[in-house]
């Protein structure tokens, strides 16, 4: 199995954090990237975040400064975690190992914030 397995999702308040676990199926190297996207109920899906081999990392505007991607390559994972959680953080959270030209997807995790 090539796709990644994402974990630590789950209920939480408003104000609570969570990290987010990205399990990929082999280690990175220089030139993998892996991000971490969402997608809330009648939305489309939404980048948030990826970190390559190197490693560098990029972040959409709207998260900046409330989360923070980084990896553990001994463990082939890499986190995301989202502090001061909102109700509209609200999604599955999704997560891409992308291999040169072949993109290999999970099958997500849900966060639900909600008091």
């Amino acid at each position: 199995q090539l796709q990644p397995v994402e974990s630590g999702g789950g209920l939480v308040q408003p104000g609570e954090s969570l990290r987010l676990s990205c399990l990929t199926a082999r280690r990175m190297l220089s030139s993998t990237i892996v991000g971490w996207y969402r997608q809330a109920p009648g939305k489309e899906r939404e980048f948030l975040a990826s970190i390559t081999g190197g490693p560098r990392t990029k972040y959409a505007d709207s998260v900046k400064g409330r989360f923070t991607i980084s990896r553990d390559n001994s463990k082939n994972t890499v986190y995301l975690e989202i502090n001061d959680l909102k109700p509209d953080d609200t999604a599955v959270y999704s997560c891409l190992d992308r291999r040169g030209s072949y993109d290999y997807w999970g099958q997500g995790t849900q966060v639900t914030v909600s008091s």
